[in-house]
């Protein structure tokens, strides 16, 4: 048995099929952890909700900014944005199962036996492990619950930019999905900046990467969402897998175990 995680696949299902191939992903045997941003700006977000979901408890997707936009949008009325491709999944006939799947999962995914945490956009420099997931949890139960209109009603937003336990109701929840899912650069405080999204050449001054302070933990961490990094941190314990498959790059496995790196070129060059 071996366990996988890939970078944020963006509706690139074929590409994953590709992946998953080269690695002989076995889906009764293997486990596959999904960084976030399962859906939109590619072609196939319908298949990759399917197949994810179809996988049952061998894979552990964690919801990115993206996942949260398409909820948004089905449960609380957002407006799709021009680049969306998410009308396939709103369209679909098993829609309010896929969607309803999507809403269950989870923020933080730990692992203790292997030592991994993984998150859309990384954990900041502020948290320990027990707080990013309990704060995980806070988001997590209300997205599952009678309220999940409501939080994706006041679910955007730039502030609060820094966190505080001070913080209550929906800017406690904004603040700590934005840190999960949207996260780059960041003061020594945990201050965001929501600005930058190039490379660490385009770092603000007074912030820096999110994972080049010294940490509260010591699990190492993936995440994905900055695809400007190119799966390039030198930083031991941190796993960038966002190669930007979307944009032409190319999709990343991580094997958890031997700690192998396996990536496919992105076929999106050859579609547009």
């Amino acid at each position: 048995m071996a366990t996988y995680a890939v970078g944020d696949l963006q509706g690139c299902f074929s590409e994953l099929e590709l992946l998953l191939d080269a690695v002989q992903f076995d889906p009764n045997q293997d486990k596959l952890w999904l960084a976030g941003d399962l859906v939109n700006r590619g072609p196939e977000s319908l298949e990759v909700l399917r197949f994810a979901s179809s996988l049952g408890d061998r894979a552990h997707c964690v919801l990115g900014n993206h996942d949260l936009h398409l909820l948004a949008v089905a449960y609380s009325g957002a407006r799709l944005k021009r680049s969306d491709t998410l009308q396939p999944i709103l369209e679909a006939p098993d829609r309010d199962q896929l969607l309803d799947w999507l809403r269950h999962q989870p923020l933080c995914h730990y692992d203790a036996r292997l030592g991994y945490v993984m998150t859309h956009a990384g954990i900041p420099p502020v948290w320990d492990l027990e707080q990013a997931l309990a704060y995980a949890k806070e988001v997590e139960e209300v997205l599952r619950g009678s309220q999940c209109k409501a939080y994706f009603d006041n679910m955007y937003g730039n502030k609060p930019a820094k966190w505080s336990d001070d913080l209550t109701g929906f800017d406690r929840l904004r603040a700590i999905t934005n840190y999960f899912t949207r996260m780059r650069f960041c003061t020594p405080k945990g201050k965001l900046d929501f600005d930058a999204k190039e490379g660490l050449d385009q770092c603000p001054e007074g912030y820096a990467p999110w994972f080049s302070y010294p940490r509260k933990m010591q699990e190492k961490v993936i995440f994905g969402h900055w695809a400007a990094l190119e799966g390039r941190v030198d930083v031991e314990g941190i796993y960038a897998l966002d190669t930007g498959c979307v944009w032409g790059g190319s999709l990343t496995a991580l094997n958890l175990e031997t700690g192998k790196l396996t990536s496919v070129k992105s076929l999106q060059q050859t579609r547009h």
